[in-house]
């Protein structure tokens, strides 16, 4: 009887444990598709960022007062020694930095410069600066391979 008892809780438990596990699709964070203007809103937004990154990594005073930091006290801009941002390599990050001597992110390295050679005042790593600042590097960097750890 408490045989019976069990097999009669326990297949219904596992028919629902497998239609669960049958129905969860992988990647389908979104089960309808966005529509063409959700997706240009997304992109302006993200485009607005990568804006605001472009001005302060080349130094915009203004974009910098507007954004309450000060990225650099030696008059230099990020621009300078990455033009374009083309050798930053977002794409090996996180990884172990010897500059920093120890494991980090992209948002470490970009404090890091913005401290030592530019003498500026560092980013906290979720202000809107870090992440305009990250989305231009990304956006620069777009088409790369992802790689962490690399170097």
């Amino acid at each position: 009887m408490k045989k019976r008892t069990l097999v009669y809780l326990t297949v219904p438990a596992f028919c629902l444990a497998l239609f669960i596990l049958l129905s969860a699709t992988p990647g389908m964070a979104h089960k309808a598709k966005h529509t063409p203007e959700q997706l240009k809103a997304f992109d302006d937004v993200f485009m607005e960022q990568v804006r605001i990154g472009d001005l302060l990594f080349h130094g915009d005073a203004v974009t910098e007062k507007k954004m309450g930091t000060k990225l650099s006290r030696t008059g230099m801009a990020c621009a300078m020694c990455h033009p374009f941002a083309v050798d930053n390599h977002p794409h090996e990050f996180p990884k172990f930095q010897e500059q920093i001597n120890k494991f980090s992110t992209l948002r470490d390295m970009i404090n890091w410069c913005i401290e030592k050679p530019n003498e500026g005042e560092k980013l906290d790593p979720d202000s809107d600066a870090m992440k305009a600042l990250e989305a231009y590097i990304y956006w620069s960097n777009r088409g790369s391979k992802l790689d962490p750890g690399r170097h």
